[in-house]
């Protein structure tokens, strides 16, 4: 697996894909945050407070992940070493794994960064240091879970074809159907339970800084489901 996830990593970088991404997620949430006048302007908002990144960052994300997961398997379909690949003493989860930690860790890099927003606010705020720290680390820990569910959808939509467009816009329908999705049919149906299936409830959760378990096994539950069905895919590729 580490062999598969340092590969990975040095593929990203060794293409400008791995800046690219980095770059990308960091201007546009600057640009929304900071410079752009509306409602995620920090700026504008009057309060010393980041609920309006962790209100943004979900929704980048949903287009910025598929797209550093779109070749994950994709491209080794096309170019025909996917078989090579699974052929290699090592098993196919572990193929999955380093191939998932690859891209986790990439999306983590670009979001170290936006630690300087966390410094930015606390500064700014009057008094200095009138930071909600809770509800801001909760949020973290939601983008974290939110980051690695999105990473695993990214991943399985990747064996789902050869086409990387193909694989990137099946993989943010399904980001797009578990962030926002349940809860519109949830609104429509006046049902809770629905609403309970959708990231976003979830997100919210752990945004107010409150870090409950059924959230966490909700999040870790999506990421193991679309990690089995990604190896399933490659086993059947196998066979």
């Amino acid at each position: 697996m580490l062999a598969i996830l340092k590969k990975e990593i040095n593929s990203f970088f060794a293409s400008p894909m791995g800046y690219l991404v980095i770059a990308v997620f960091l201007v546009l949430n600057g640009l929304f945050l900071w410079l752009f006048r509306g409602e995620f302007n920090i700026l504008d908002y009057g309060f010393a407070d980041l609920s309006a990144f962790f209100l943004l960052a979900p929704w980048i994300l949903i287009f910025l992940i598929p797209a550093v997961t779109m070749r994950s398997f994709s491209d080794e379909k096309r170019q025909g070493t996917l078989e090579l690949l699974l052929t290699k003493p090592i098993s196919h989860f572990s193929i999955v794994l380093g191939k998932y930690f690859g891209a986790f860790i990439l999306i983590l890099i670009a979001l170290l960064p936006t630690s300087l927003y966390v410094y930015t606010v606390y500064q700014l705020g009057n008094p200095v240091g009138n930071l909600d720290m809770g509800s801001t680390i909760g949020s973290y820990f939601g983008l974290l879970f939110l980051v690695a569910a999105y990473t695993a959808i990214g991943i399985f939509a990747s064996t789902l074809s050869n086409n990387q467009i193909v694989a990137f816009i099946i993989a943010v329908f399904i980001c797009f159907t578990f962030y926002i999705g349940f809860e519109g049919i949830a609104d429509f149906m006046s049902s809770n339970f629905i609403e309970q299936l959708g990231m976003s409830i979830h997100f919210k959760s752990m945004s107010r800084g409150v870090i409950d378990t059924r959230d966490i096994i909700y999040f870790l539950s999506i990421t193991v489901c679309f990690l089995m069905l990604t190896k399933f895919n490659l086993n059947k590729a196998h066979r």
